[in-house]
């Protein structure tokens, strides 16, 4: 059964938005939801063709990024700031996944899931609510955990992991950020069904984790977009420092 999109508000309206991860998947559908729903978004990417290409189809900027690199975060973001004028709203979307048993995780390997998953969260949060600050405006950080930062995974240690600290630093980013007006909270995607995902998962791969969920089906990029829209506007702005499950009741705590 296909999930239906709901049908767009303009309730984000004049809200300047930076989405990072923003050329396919999961960011490319939270960069369209804002964009239906009134928001100027701009897109920080690796991935130049296919950023471009979902720039210009939502009518937003295009800003390529290498997070690995620390001068190279803060002057893309700085960018796609000047760009927009200023920012209301940060999405913390961009991440990378591999797997390895536990004891066969390298030192390199556990360095570099937490360079992007973690550290470019650190360095683009900095960024971004040092702007809010100066502009004396409310804003909004949205970052992009993972169930498996809740649960674990087997042959996800290093994965895992970088995605707790992920939930540990939008609680302390929203403790010290609140007095600034400045919300932070995170979303906990279960499976969700993406393009690459389909592609390197069987038929019964994705039965198997459908039946996971009382729900009988898998995410699709839609519905964490939808949710990160909810935490991107006005309804949303007495919740902070809380980390959401977006996994159809796979885990529900």
């Amino acid at each position: 059964m296909t999930h239906a999109s709901p049908v767009p508000t303009a309730r984000l309206s004049g809200r300047r938005v930076v989405v990072t991860g923003g050329a396919r998947g999961i960011g490319a559908s939270i960069a369209r939801r804002f964009r239906g729903e009134g928001a100027d978004v701009a897109i920080l990417d690796l991935l130049e063709e296919q950023g471009r290409a979902t720039a210009a189809e939502i009518g937003g900027t295009f800003h390529r990024v290498d997070l690995s690199d620390e001068q190279n975060t803060r002057d893309a973001l700085g960018e796609a700031m000047d760009a927009l004028s200023g920012i209301d709203v940060l999405v913390n979307n961009a991440g990378i996944l591999r797997f390895a048993p536990l004891l066969e995780i390298s030192v390199a390997d556990w360095d570099a899931m937490f360079q992007i998953n973690t550290r470019a969260m650190l360095v683009t949060t900095q960024v971004a609510a040092k702007r809010m600050i100066a502009q004396k405006s409310p804003g909004k950080i949205i970052n992009m955990a993972s169930m498996g930062g809740k649960t674990g995974g087997a042959g996800q240690g290093h994965y895992a992991a970088s995605k707790a600290a992920v939930i540990a630093l939008t609680r302390v980013t929203a403790l010290e950020l609140g007095a600034h007006s400045i919300t932070a909270n995170c979303l906990c995607p279960g499976y969700v069904l993406t393009e690459m995902g389909a592609a390197t998962r069987t038929e019964a791969d994705i039965a198997q984790w459908s039946s996971y969920s009382p729900l009988g089906r898998l995410a699709q990029p839609d519905d964490v977009a939808g949710v990160a829209a909810f935490l991107a506007s006005p309804d949303a702005d007495y919740l902070t420092g809380q980390s959401f499950n977006v996994t159809g009741g796979m885990i529900m705590h």
